[in-house]
Parts: structure tokens; sequence; C-alpha cells
């Protein structure tokens, strides 16, 4: 079985952070379609993309809420540094701290999966 992680990393400020974030979720879904162990996870600015994309007026609302189970969740670390801790946890997104506070990455490594960030 394929094992993917999709690691969002980009602000939420820019046209081509839109496109990163709307490819990823492209790829989501192709993996979600194949079967593959998928997760995604928010981290650093990215943390703020679920606050935009629970705003159902956003362009890219219908395409997050079709991959919203496969998201495993956001850093907590970041989601605090950014001030969207309550907005992550309101959304219903566990918020990960296995490594320092941070969602271990490395452990994903070890655990085979392959790494792609957006």
């Amino acid at each position: 079985m394929t094992k993917i992680a999709l690691i969002i990393m980009s602000d939420t400020e820019s046209i081509e952070a839109l496109g990163k974030v709307s490819n990823a979720f492209m790829l989501a879904l192709e993996s979600m379609e194949q079967g593959d162990d998928l997760k995604i996870i928010f981290e650093g600015a990215g943390t703020k993309w679920i606050g935009a994309l629970e705003d159902s007026s956003h362009k890219l609302h219908g395409l997050y809420q079709s991959v919203k189970p496969a998201i495993t969740g956001a850093c907590s670390f970041c989601a605090t540094a950014f001030g969207v801790k309550n907005t992550v946890e309101k959304a219903g997104i566990t918020l990960l701290s296995d490594y320092k506070d941070h969602p271990s990455l490395r452990q994903l490594v070890v655990d085979g999966y392959a790494l792609i960030s957006f």
C-alpha cells in the first residue's frame, strides 16, 4: 500500500499558496480514490488555512470538505504561534504535539510515508 503524507506549510497570503493547497487536495483526492494510506498535516503558517477553508464561501471549501476525513491534524505549536489554535479546535482538527509540541515528521519517514510538502 502506498503511504503518503501531505504537509501544508504555505501561508494563506498569496495566490501561489492557494495553488499549492489546491494541488495538495487534488493529490489527496486521487490518493483517497486509490485507497492509499494518506495523512494531511498542516504545519507552520499552513495552520492558518483551516480557518479560511472552513468558511463556506471560500473557493476551495468544497474540495477541503472532500479531503477533510484524511486530515490527521495540525501542529499544536504553530497553531498557537499563528493565533489559530481555537479555530483549529473548533474545526475538529486534532492538534499534533508528538515532538516538542510539533508533529513528528521524522516518525512519518520511519513509518514509510513519502512526505510531500506544499
